[in-house]
């Protein structure tokens, strides 16, 4: 009889997870069908010609070639719907502000009321894509993970909604309450994250106590860092585009992105450590702290890796632009690498204090009897 229960529930989890697969994927097909839902008069293009195309260099010898072509788009809603436009578009082979057009492609329109001012395109619609690339992220997640792979889909959801919110609340009191408010939202991406992934339990405590004490203990080390030496060489002037002062965005940025390493750390280690007494629950607590340090250290390489190829990432492209202007090295790294390079080097410190903090709570808060809460 339980077999028969568990054989039901699993295929009802099977039919069900393909009927949000199939949903999502008649959702991302609907996209190509939505314009009248869109206040942005929306046009298909239905014929592109290529004109002719002319190369230019700069005064760093940097080359681009730009071209141009005929584009005839279709209106497919508000009152110029099926009415026919010919178009022209120029375009950059960098693709920097710019982009070619091609035939199949929805694209937004401005019609001016002057018919004497020529209509133009403002951008590709892009919804399609992103609809898709969605429906595939949810998909491989139910598909692959089932239950687990919903709970994280349903975290990330309510965090970025939170995030939403704190950023709103932000704006509304114009930062006056920033270190307040994201502190306390960080606490609150830690507790729901791990609630929602791993439950009420006592392994959710440990990793909780371990995420928030490794990157406590980081940022308060950053911070008697920051007073030792008065932030020299830290360039708050490269957050140009903020209208906060850029100190404060800049420590909470480290914060939320700390949180992030330290916690994914954490719940390696105390899952694991977890694991290991349900195997041998005759272990003692000095051997799951020996081991829970071993687990570290065998992790603590790759993750800090990542983090550095994410700064890498983000930074990439605006250090060539940087480079290729004229700008040296000792500039450029100022101007867009050095805040990020600080950030991953608390991040760094985190990790590596969560190995032996993350440990030693396991060893001590762990049950002490397989199966206990």
């Amino acid at each position: 009889m339980n077999n028969l229960k568990q054989q039901l529930k699993r295929h009802w989890g099977l039919w069900l997870t393909l009927l949000v697969v199939l949903v999502g994927l008649v959702g991302v097909g609907l996209t190509r069908l939505d314009a009248p839902w869109y206040q942005q008069t929306v046009a298909s293009v239905t014929k592109v010609q290529a004109n002719q195309h002319n190369q230019t260099t700069d005064e760093f010898n940097n080359t681009d070639v730009s071209y141009s072509q005929w584009v005839t788009v279709r209106i497919l809603n508000h009152h110029h719907q099926g009415q026919t436009y010919r178009l022209k578009n120029t375009y950059t082979k960098s693709g920097a502000m710019d982009q070619a057009y091609r035939v199949g492609d929805q694209v937004f329109v401005r019609i001016p009321k002057d018919k004497a001012s020529a209509v133009t395109i403002q951008g590709l619609k892009r919804d399609t894509a992103l609809a898709f690339v969605a429906w595939l992220a949810l998909a491989l997640l139910l598909l692959i993970m089932r239950f687990s792979g919903l709970m994280a889909l349903l975290s990330v959801t309510l965090n970025a909604v939170l995030f939403y919110a704190a950023i709103q609340i932000d704006l509304m009191t114009n930062g006056g309450h920033l270190y307040t408010l994201f502190g306390s939202l960080a606490v609150i991406f830690a507790v729901l994250t791990l609630w929602l992934v791993l439950g009420v339990s006592r392994q959710m405590l440990v990793t909780l106590g371990a995420t928030i004490t490794g990157t406590g203990i980081a940022v308060i080390i950053s911070l008697i860092v920051f007073a030792a030496t008065k932030e020299r060489g830290v360039t708050y002037e490269a957050m140009q585009y903020v209208t906060q002062v850029p100190r404060p965005l800049f420590l909470v940025e480290t914060v939320l992105g700390s949180l992030g390493a330290v916690m994914d750390e954490s719940t390696d280690i105390v899952a694991s450590l977890f694991q290991l007494r349900q195997e041998r629950p005759d272990i003692s607590a000095n051997q799951v702290f020996k081991s829970g340090l071993q687990i570290g250290r065998s992790i603590m390489g790759p993750l800090i890796n990542v983090l550095f190829l994410i700064f890498m990432a983000d930074t990439f492209a605006m250090t060539l632009l940087y480079l290729r202007n004229g700008n040296n090295w000792g500039y450029t790294f100022s101007m867009n690498m050095s805040l990020g390079m600080v950030q991953s080097l608390i991040s760094g410190i985190g990790i590596v204090l969560a190995i032996p903090v993350a440990s030693w709570l396991a060893s001590r808060l762990m049950p002490r009897k397989v199966g206990a809460a």
